[in-house]
């Protein structure tokens, strides 16, 4: 797939992401009028992830095996067409001392000033390198051991931010935990700063007092809805403030991850295989974070735990985790390496009108004056820092 082709398949998926997750935030805020346990929720989300980590070995066993298929074909091929004119396939001793020779031929011609000739003469031994150790260029491509330590390390993280976030849709309506959320671009530069992966500017620092801003007047701003009675009654839209905190706390833990994914998995996705990363998220937190839910009650964050009383229910909630957290997960990963970082943060902040749109249609929400200007105030926030720093990254600074 050409460079160009992907940029416009990440684009698709971006748009792709952000009708997943907004549709998922409703869907998850339904579930929680019959099953109020956010917990329960991330936890089986996050889990069902693992499931790439079949699918990324069973990938990484098929291409061992072509590889190895075409490095025998190959090595076939492969005679000594150098100056020394054999034709016998090349050993590891005679090879050593091939490459010896030929720099020390090198050394004298130059001295000459004969050099056109050695270097047609050493081009077909440059190539057959190429050919006899092409992982060279996947050099930098870590292992399987080293992906399941960065994803042990990373997993109480994600975890964090994915428990945030709907523990923050328990108690606040979509469109407020869309906006607190999409803040996590702006905690992304600076973290990425204090850290060393980006720059910062006086646009950047602009962009970040307006979102701030935001921010405040849409924790200020009032909103209430048509079935304001039956939320209500459910407590699973009411406003409170816990809600909007837990919502800023899962922006900030959004952005740290994502910087340490980025110095992870390196400028443009090379060095990690994404799928396998996540499998080994999914791996660790059905295996590490169970017993999170008892300290959880016993600070009375989290309800009592009890699995949902229906089967429909149970098939809402698996399919939610399915869709709204592996499968969108997975395609926002893939926006990042296949766009850019910035482009993809951009494109996350369309979440903002988009939910508050789902919001007055499905619940007939409205949103008061200064509610609304301040939500206008986060997503121009992200436009400036996203278009300061690629304006930078264009001249060079």
């Amino acid at each position: 797939m050409g460079s160009s082709l992907k940029y416009r398949a990440g684009l698709c998926l971006i748009v792709a992401v952000v009708l997943i997750w907004v549709m998922s935030a409703e869907v998850t805020q339904g579930i929680f009028t019959k099953y109020k346990h956010p917990f329960a929720i991330t936890y089986l989300g996050a889990s069902l992830m693992v499931i790439y980590l079949p699918l990324s070995l069973l990938k990484d066993f098929i291409y061992n095996i072509m590889r190895r298929r075409s490095g025998s074909s190959t090595a076939s091929k492969i005679k000594t067409k150098s100056s020394f004119g054999g034709s016998a396939p090349l050993k590891s001793g005679e090879f050593q001392k091939m490459l010896e020779m030929e720099s020390q031929k090198t050394e004298v011609i130059n001295y000459t000033d004969v050099s056109i000739p050695v270097l047609e003469e050493t081009k077909p031994l440059i190539c057959g390198i190429g050919e006899i150790d092409g992982s060279v260029l996947k050099e930098q491509e870590l292992t399987t051991k080293e992906i399941a330590t960065y994803g042990l390390y990373l997993c109480p993280l994600w975890f964090v931010t994915e428990y945030l976030s709907n523990a923050a849709l328990a108690r606040t309506s979509v469109a407020s935990t869309t906006v607190l959320s999409s803040t996590s671009g702006l905690f992304t530069l600076f973290i990425g700063v204090l850290l060393g992966q980006d720059s910062i500017n006086a646009a950047k620092v602009i962009a970040v007092f307006i979102s701030m801003a935001g921010v405040v007047m849409t924790t200020m701003g009032q909103t209430w809805a048509s079935d304001e009675s039956e939320v209500g009654n459910s407590g699973a839209t009411q406003r409170t403030l816990l809600g909007d905190m837990f919502g800023l706390m899962s922006a900030i833990a959004y952005g740290l991850f994502t910087v340490l994914l980025k110095k992870f998995c390196g400028e443009e996705g090379e060095k990690v295989d994404v799928q396998k990363l996540f499998g080994y998220l999914g791996l660790f937190t059905l295996v590490t974070l169970w017993w999170l839910v008892w300290p959880l009650t016993a600070l009375g964050i989290e309800p009592k735990f009890s699995l949902p009383h229906s089967a429909r229910v149970d098939e809402v909630v698996l399919a939610n985790g399915l869709i709204g957290s592996v499968l969108s997960d997975y395609f926002w990963a893939l926006s990042v390496v296949w766009t850019t970082p910035l482009v993809a943060t951009l494109g996350m902040s369309l979440t903002i009108p988009i939910a508050m749109v789902a919001d007055m249609v499905i619940h007939g929400r409205h949103y008061s004056a200064v509610y609304i200007l301040g939500s206008v105030q986060v997503f121009s926030g992200f436009v400036i820092a996203n278009l300061a720093d690629r304006f930078s990254r264009s001249l060079g600074l």
